[in-house]
Formats: C-alpha cells, structure tokens, sequence
C-alpha cells in the first residue's frame, strides 16, 4: 500500500557506468541485471509516496556507440555526438522503463522515458577544453594509437586512459514544462538521459552541438526546474569524503551549502570524480530550498528516510561533520 502522506518530488542522477559496470562489457543481458538492481530502490521510494524523475548518465555507452560509428564507416555515415546521445536516451531509457515495470506491478505508476534537449551556449569554454570521460579504458599504447584519430585522451583517476569529449553547461531543458506536467499527472519519467541532447541557438533556428552534457548538472537544472524537493545524485560511495586516501580521511554526513561551498574551494573535489556532483547539488540549492543527496544505489531509500538520514545530505542551512 503506497505511503499516503502528501507527495514529493525527487529527480535521481543514476550513473552510466552503474548500467555499465567498469568489469562489464555491455551486453544487453548485463545492463538489464544492473538497472533491475536500480529498480527495487526506485520501486520502494515510489512505494513510500515519492513522484520520481530519472535522469541517466552514458558515458560508457555513448562510447561504445562512437567506437561502432567509426568501425562501420564509410559504409554507414558516421553521426555527431548529439545524435548518438540521441540514441541512448532511448536505449538506456528503455533498459530502465522495461525493469520498472517488470517489478512495479499492476498499481506502479506508468513509466515514460522523455527525449529530452539542453540548451547550451556556443561560447562556453567547455568546447576549448574538452573534459567529460566517454568509453572505455585504455592503456597508453593503446591511447596512443586513438589520438591518430583525432580524439583527445586523457588518464583517467589513475584507472587508465579515456577519451574526452566537450561538455558545457547546461542552461535550460526544452521539455521542463512537458515533463513537470507528467509528473503531477503521476508518471514516473525517464528524463534527461545521458546529460540531454546538445542544442544552441533560439526558438527560431535550434541546431544540435557535438558534446556530452553532464547528467550530474543536467539533473540538478532539472530538479531546479520543477522546484523539486530533494535531488540525488548516484554514485560509488555511500558519503562523500573529505581528505580522500589520507589519514584524516572523513565522512561528510549531514552539511550546510556554505560549508560545502568551501570544502569545493579548497580542493576537496577533483573535478573529475566527486567535483560535478558537488557543484551541481550546491547549483540545485541555489534555486530550490530542498535537500541534494550524494550516496550510493544501496543507500538510495534510506537517503531520503528523515528516520535514517544516510548518504551526504546537503541543505541551505548550516549541518555538523561527522
């Protein structure tokens, strides 16, 4: 029986390489077994009266589709990045849809998975300097052998060597109002998959943009967008860090925007790890007094339980480290 106390929204940031696990590599059968695993913490926040929006990253398997655009070319012309995140959305999308119902049963919301746009700006110096991670990990010989491609590689958290693609702020989403309406109406939306579709210019000339949104940011401007309650970004750890891989190393529980605000600019988070999930929960907090909450899919229920109160938990007012 679903909680009756009055409903509030939650918009929840899975991760790409969640569907796709570091170890994997990628088949249908993997990716299905992991977003099943996903459903039961969603199926339980619907259970306990939550309006759910996900949005999904696709790092993993926007790579993977680039690597079958190259190899089938020039028999197949290859498409630009807009369009293979395109793609994805509907993919991932579906993976998530079909594990949903599959678990939800006959009083589950309906699933709907929204293609989605994100207005982005031309000038924005994420296109000079290209730092969102897509496919797999290489090694440097390997690496070597991609750059004659024209692709810009980077190492990657000490994991190996990955290639990196633009990746702009994100402004607005086109289908804000479309997916809000849904959500009052008691969907359960699938929405700004893999960060949302590239696109620049005005209402009269809209054209996609060769770049990967991240969905960290994507998913607080759309939680900013329908005044959401609480946002959760998804990740490997149960809390954040302080003092990552030292002695003093902490867990960071329950805390302040302010406080938090400072911890960014002292370094604590890399931007290539824990970096955009912070800046984007503080972005979220700027426009919505709710909650942003960085944990991992385990944690995900007891998150969002004031009982529990698990995960890292960021709200306006000032909170203790513990």
């Amino acid at each position: 029986m679903p909680d009756q106390r009055p409903s509030r929204t939650v918009v929840i940031a899975l991760g790409g390489n969640a569907i796709t696990a570091e170890d994997q590599l990628g088949t249908h059968e993997e990716m299905l077994a992991n977003c099943m695993e996903m459903a039961w913490a969603i199926c339980d926040l619907v259970e306990k009266g939550w309006r759910v929006v996900i949005a999904h990253g696709n790092g993993p398997q926007v790579g993977n589709i680039s690597l079958q655009q190259t190899a089938a070319e020039p028999d197949v012309p290859a498409q630009p990045m807009g369009s293979l995140v395109a793609m994805t959305q509907g993919w991932l999308g579906g993976l998530i849809e079909l594990s949903l119902r599959n678990l939800g049963g006959p009083d589950f919301p309906t699933v709907v998975t929204v293609v989605t746009h994100v207005l982005v700006d031309l000038d924005d110096p994420g296109f000079a300097n290209p730092t969102k991670p897509i496919g797999h990990f290489y090694t440097r010989l390997v690496a070597q052998e991609k750059e004659l491609l024209g692709w810009q590689i980077i190492e990657d958290s000490g994991r190996g060597y990955r290639r990196v693609v633009a990746s702009p702020q994100p402004i607005a989403i086109l289908e804000a109002e479309a997916i809000g309406s849904l959500v009052d109406n008691g969907f359960l939306v699938i929405a700004a998959g893999g960060g949302g579709i590239p696109i620049a210019g005005d209402s009269g000339s809209l054209a996609g943009v060769d770049a990967v949104v991240d969905k960290d940011r994507a998913a607080a401007l759309l939680a900013s967008q329908l005044q959401a309650d609480a946002l959760v970004l998804v990740t490997a750890v149960d809390t954040v860090l302080l003092d990552f891989g030292t002695p003093t190393q902490r867990a960071l529980e329950e805390v302040g925007a302010e406080e938090m605000r400072g911890h960014l600019r002292d370094g604590q988070f890399p931007p290539g790890s824990m970096g955009p999930k912070v800046e984007s929960s503080l972005r979220y907090l700027q426009d919505c007094d709710g909650m942003a909450v960085i944990t991992s899919v385990g944690m995900l229920v007891s998150a969002l339980d004031d009982a529990v109160r698990a995960g890292t938990r960021i709200t306006r007012s000032a909170a203790r480290v513990s």
